[in-house]
């Protein structure tokens, strides 16, 4: 007599309970590096593969992470929702001026937030580019242009700013040579320095400006005169969207292309 076991799956079944499980744990807007998913899941990072070249879209790899294609705005609320469509035109004009800076052969780094994916943009053009970064938005856009050799800082997923952080990728980073970082920031105070949303972000500006022969911040006006945690002795060449306020001129008059020492 042949016993047949009831809640055994079959091959289609337990394909769909695993892009569940893994579902399940990115449903927070985090990031799952392949060989952590097929821990979660208990099967070889084969499987893990082809178990999402089948989900129909529903997932996506990008720089050795799994990340959901569903929309999460509840985890991305800073990300998508409130900082992604201010200031658009703003930031883009600081991009351009930033872009203006870019050389070939360059090798850059680009930070995370929502100003700096317009920068990104214009690269397509640019020659034995090779471009450090460490957030989605960004290599999202540069890992599709053929003419750049792109770097992606791995670590833990945090949704809030779609970026990457970890002690391996700061050690990474602080053996790289940069030709010219260009760091973001959520505010500018003349003087207390830059400030950002995120705390995990401040270690990895430092030492992307530690190892950058030309820091460039790049912002739109509306962030100056904000005051925030983040502190640096380094000579920036600082790209705002518009003239600084008189009110904000704390130290001299400050326009688009005015070196600044925080």
């Amino acid at each position: 007599m042949r016993i047949v076991d009831l809640n055994k799956n079959d091959g289609t079944n337990t394909t769909k309970m695993r892009l569940q499980k893994l579902a399940q744990s990115l449903s927070d807007g985090r990031a799952l590096h392949l060989k952590d998913a097929a821990s979660l899941l208990d099967v070889s990072e084969m499987t893990v593969r082809r178990d999402i070249a089948g989900s129909e879209g529903q997932f996506s790899f990008l720089g050795g992470y799994i990340i959901s294609n569903l929309e999460q705005p509840s985890s991305r609320d800073y990300f998508l929702q409130r900082e992604n469509f201010a200031n658009v035109e703003a930031k883009r004009e600081a991009c351009i001026a930033a872009a203006s800076l870019i050389e070939p052969g360059d090798i850059i780094f680009i930070d995370c937030g929502t100003t700096l994916p317009y920068l990104a943009e214009t690269l397509s053009s640019v020659k034995r580019l090779t471009v450090i970064c460490y957030s989605i938005n960004v290599a999202d856009i540069i890992c599709r242009m053929p003419n750049l050799k792109t770097i992606l800082l791995g670590g833990e997923y945090h949704p809030s700013s779609a970026a990457f952080a970890s002690d391996e990728s700061l050690q990474l980073l602080s053996k790289m040579g940069i030709t010219k970082a260009f760091i973001s920031a959520g505010g500018l105070h003349f003087q207390n320095g830059l400030s950002c949303s995120n705390f995990f972000e401040v270690r990895i500006k430092q030492v992307a400006m530690s190892r950058a022969v030309s820091n460039i911040l790049v912002m739109d006006s509306t962030k100056v005169g904000k005051s925030g945690q983040l502190h640096s002795q380094q000579l920036i060449k600082s790209i705002f969207s518009q003239p600084i306020p008189a009110s904000h001129q704390i130290r001299e008059p400050c326009s688009l292309h005015q070196r600044l020492k925080l």
